[in-house]
């Protein structure tokens, strides 16, 4: 081959009638230079060791078949040996030479026959050994393979073994290489790369070597400067050993599994569970069952979660069902076993069995079934006990989980005392999750429930002395004692108990606790007013008045007694006739408590106090009406001025009675006024009759109230002005309401008001509501708008319908709403000349319509008005003859004098009386002495 590289080139020069006579002649004419490669043979000839000439020459030739170029390759290297760039430009034109055939075809055997001369002199290439060691992995030459891998290990520096160690774990990761080569290959990478630990243990976990891959995670987890290049964490880690150790425990030795465990237990507390589990596991694997039974009792016994208990829990259970299982089934082939060489033994044979296992039954009794089916079903039962341990290790002062264990034992006294007494030696009252003293009072109820009340007083008695985080606590432990003795009739034990709560500390006592710095709540219990209220209930139903005031007062004097105490307290006294006494102590309610816990006892004070002196205590009563609305804030006060008024009205004058409800509609919030008024406006009318509340609907108009009520306000007053017969103050008053009524949103308003003018206007009175209406709707539009002529005149003549309208349904005629129709088409004068009246009998006049509410009916027809305003019209000869006009008199309605009318009516009636009589008892010089005195 080397000869032939230089034979194209001669003969490209020498004469063609001796190309046949020289050695060359077996050559393929292809593979001869050309005319076109004359050039490039030339100038190879002039400088055969220029790479330049040689690479100009292949650039050119890059479309010829490879054997041609691999020859000018030949020859180029056979003068240039030393160029990277030719060999490898070569090496991976024959590696794309060679992908299409198969790894058994020759040209592979030329491939790396070209790479060994190429790796004489690029021995220090890593691009060429990465080139020549993958071509030898894709021919899964093992053996050549991992020689050159060393060889290309010792002929790279150590700095570019990076480039080469991924390709040899490719090779010792093949499932054709041995594992033994492949184990000596990681160690051999662990010694270039510690951090690849993980690459090596996968490699020993797929090859199921779990000795040496125990080895290696032990060795990484006990390096503390171990890092994880897979973002590993050392938990993860750990659990990979746990399953190794726990799941192979076989084939695995050397190792401290148990003490590696439970330093992980120890140590990772979010997998306790599934490591308990493991270590249980590595135990059965092990066949080490009552080891592995003891390991799941001890996870039941110490885990913290609830959801950890469930795993370890549930593999328990799992545990003891496939070993009852087991054990049963191994019984089943014994049994077959037995029946089977019984029927080849004979009667002989059963006779010795049966003489064996009655003599071995008590001493080698090796049917446990009974024993595990037991220990199954007792770990079922367990359950509710051990989650109830579960959740007192996540917090051991939860009362409420310490009352729920109690109530697991309801079968068990026993049990229940020692759940009792562990609970109140393990909860600290400064700690506790609820109320710590119901462990104590549920334990000494227990007791009671059995009849012993001995051991449930030391109980209470015990628990007095704890140092609770609430006085509440503490009082209602005395609480609960006092009523135990109550239930068993031991009156006078439970009323020297409260005595004995209440009972103050004395002073060198409160000084040696401020001393200490740390006050118990033993010395605040005198102040509890749970204690008082018990205290005070038993000594209303067991002890004397005396006794029941003493501690009324104590507590008055301790100041905690609250509204409800003042009120029992005053019953109390009224129930045993002390009338003044419980009025000083609703005295004293009144000074010690604000609004609004004193409300109830103002009302409760001031109603007593009417009740009892009625009218004989009059001003007395109305200082303490004043005292009471003047304490009383704004929105409490309406019904104390109602309670003041009733007061005056039944008792008192009727004058101050409207006095107080002047002084009431001022004194009440602006949400309540409008009532207020309203019985303001009623009693008045009661008492002083309707008149008098005119100036009580003038006053309420005046006095602020919103526009609505105001609105409704002014609709009651020019009602009652219309039933009063005053027809202008109730239009007057309407057209003073239109100011706070708008037509879109009180659209009722203008109907009231237009039926009023249907009713008791005319024509004048109703075209201006009307105008007022227009005025008001427009005034209180969002927007306005100039509008054109032929809408204005749309409006006025939408108006003058509506008018006719009104007119039609009132019965006027129609001549009159013709000239009415006029009149407003032409729009109103200011000063009209000439009023044209029209003669009409009273079957075609106005109906309905009157001036001011005064109906004047003519009988006769009068002419027509004079031009000139200024002549005076007298009347006719004719009209002397009419008839006198009649005026009907008519009684005044009782409502307009109210109820004192009917009072002074009545003492006229009775003052006539009494003086007729005596009249009638004197003789009759004195009765005409009386006359013309």
């Amino acid at each position: 081959m080397p000869s032939a590289a230089a034979g194209p080139a001669e003969m490209a020069l020498a004469p063609p009638a001796k190309a046949a006579a020289l050695p060359f002649a077996g050559i393929s004419p292809d593979l001869y230079p050309t005319e076109d490669d004359l050039p490039y043979e030339e100038e190879i000839l002039r400088e055969p060791f220029k790479l330049k000439g040689w690479w100009r020459y292949l650039v050119a030739r890059a479309a010829a078949p490879f054997a041609k170029r691999a020859v000018i390759y030949e020859r180029a290297l056979k003068a240039l040996p030393g160029s990277y760039k030719l060999w490898h430009a070569y090496l991976r034109e024959r590696l794309d030479h060679v992908r299409p055939h198969p790894i058994s075809h020759p040209a592979y055997a030329s491939l790396n026959n070209t790479f060994e001369r190429a790796l004489a002199t690029m021995h220090k290439m890593p691009r060429v050994w990465v080139l020549y060691l993958t071509s030898l992995l894709d021919q899964r030459l093992l053996t050549r393979g991992r020689r050159n891998f060393d060889r290309a290990l010792r002929a790279l520096p150590v700095t570019q073994h990076d480039r080469i160690w991924p390709l040899y774990l490719r090779l010792a990761s093949l499932p054709a290489c041995p594992v033994e080569t492949s184990f000596r290959v990681f160690r051999r990478y662990l010694q270039f790369d510690p951090s690849h630990a993980e690459d090596f243990i996968e490699f020993l976990v797929s090859a199921e070597r779990w000795q040496e891959a125990a080895d290696r995670l032990a060795s990484v987890l006990n390096d503390d400067g171990f890092r994880s290049v897979k973002g590993k964490t050392r938990h993860q880690l750990w659990l990979e050993l746990c399953d190794i150790l726990t799941k192979h425990a076989d084939e695995v030795a050397g190792l401290k599994v148990d003490a590696i465990l439970r330093g992980g237990i120890r140590k990772f507390t979010d997998e306790v569970g599934k490591l308990w589990t493991s270590l249980a596991d590595y135990y059965v694997r092990r066949t080490l069952y009552e080891k592995a039974r003891d390991v799941f009792e001890e996870g039941v016994s110490s885990v913290m979660t609830v959801q950890e208990f469930s795993v370890v829990f549930e593999a328990y259970t799992q545990f003891e069902q496939s070993m009852l299982a087991a054990k049963l089934e191994a019984a089943e082939e014994d049994g077959a076993a037995g029946s089977d060489e019984g029927e080849k033994g004979g009667k002989k044979n059963k006779v010795e069995k049966l003489e064996k296992e009655l003599a071995a039954c008590w001493l080698n009794d090796e049917d446990d079934t009974d024993l595990r089916l037991a220990r199954f079903e007792r770990l079922l039962d367990r359950r509710p006990e051990l989650l109830s341990s579960v959740l007192l290790r996540q917090n051991p002062h939860n009362v409420e989980e310490w009352h729920r264990r109690v109530k697991l034992f309801d079968k068990d006294p026993a049990k229940q005392v020692a759940t009792y007494v562990e609970a109140v030696k393990t909860v600290d009252p400064m700690k506790a999750v609820g109320k710590p003293h119901t462990l104590w009072v549920a334990f000494a109820k227990m007791y009671e429930k059995h009849n012993r009340l001995d051991s449930a007083e030391d109980i209470f008695k015990k628990a007095t002395q704890v140092n609770y985080k609430a006085v509440d606590h503490l009082a209602t432990i005395w609480c609960e004692w006092a009523e135990m003795e109550l239930r068993n009739q031991h009156f006078d034990k439970a009323i020297e108990l409260m005595r004995l709560a209440t009972a103050e500390p004395s002073v060198e006592v409160k000084r040696r606790a401020a001393a200490e710095g740390d006050e118990p709540v033993q010395l605040k219990l005198h102040k509890s007013l749970k204690l008082w209220s018990i205290y005070v209930d038993l000594e209303e139903s067991l002890g004397s008045l005396e006794t029941t005031r003493a501690v009324y007062e104590r507590i008055l004097d301790l100041r905690i007694a609250t509204p409800q105490i003042i009120l029992n307290y005053a019953f109390l006294l009224e129930e045993n006739k002390y009338f003044e006494d419980a009025f000083k102590v609703y005295e004293r309610g009144v000074k010690i408590f604000k609004y609004p816990h004193v409300k109830d006892i103002w009302v409760t004070y001031l109603t007593k106090f009417v009740k009892r002196y009625q009218r004989s205590k009059l001003e007395r009563a109305r200082e303490l009406f004043t005292e009471a609305v003047e304490k009383a804030p704004p929105h409490e006060k309406k019904a104390l001025y109602l309670q003041y008024a009733k007061l005056e009205e039944d008792y008192g004058l009727a004058k101050r009675a409207m006095n107080v409800y002047d002084e009431a509609v001022r004194a009440v919030p602006n949400t309540e006024k409008m009532s207020m008024y309203e019985i303001y406006i009623a009693r008045a009318a009661e008492l002083f009759g309707v008149p008098r509340t005119r100036q009580i609907y003038e006053q309420a108009i005046e006095s602020g109230l919103p526009d609505k009520d105001v609105m409704v306000m002014c609709m009651k007053f020019a009602e009652l002005e219309r039933n009063l017969g005053e027809i202008d103050r109730s239009r007057a008053i309407y057209i003073h309401a239109s100011n706070y009524a708008d037509p879109n949103s009180h659209p009722e308003f203008w109907k009231k008001w237009n039926d009023f003018e249907i009713q008791h206007g005319n024509e004048d009175t109703f075209r201006e509501m009307l105008r007022i209406k227009r005025t008001v709707a427009a005034s209180r539009s969002q927007t306005h708008f100039i509008l054109p002529e032929y809408l204005m005149q749309r409006d006025q003549r939408l108006n003058m319908d509506e008018a006719v309208d009104t007119l039609t349904r009132a019965g006027v005629p129609q001549d009159e709403m013709a000239a009415l129709e006029r009149q407003l088409a032409s729009g109103p004068s200011p000063a009209p000349a000439a009023a044209p009246s029209t003669s009409t009998t009273p079957a075609n006049r106005m109906m309905n319509f009157v001036s001011a509410g005064v109906e004047a009916r003519a009988e006769s027809s009068t002419q027509q008005a004079a031009a000139n305003n200024e002549d005076i019209e007298l009347p006719d000869e004719e009209s002397d003859e009419e008839d006198d006009v009649q005026i009907a008199e008519r009684a005044v309605p009782e409502a307009v004098f109210g109820e004192l009318g009917k009072r002074a009516a009545e003492s006229r009636e009775e003052s006539s009386s009494a003086q007729e009589n005596n009249e009638q008892q004197l003789g009759a010089l004195e009765r005409i002495k009386r006359r013309r005195q």
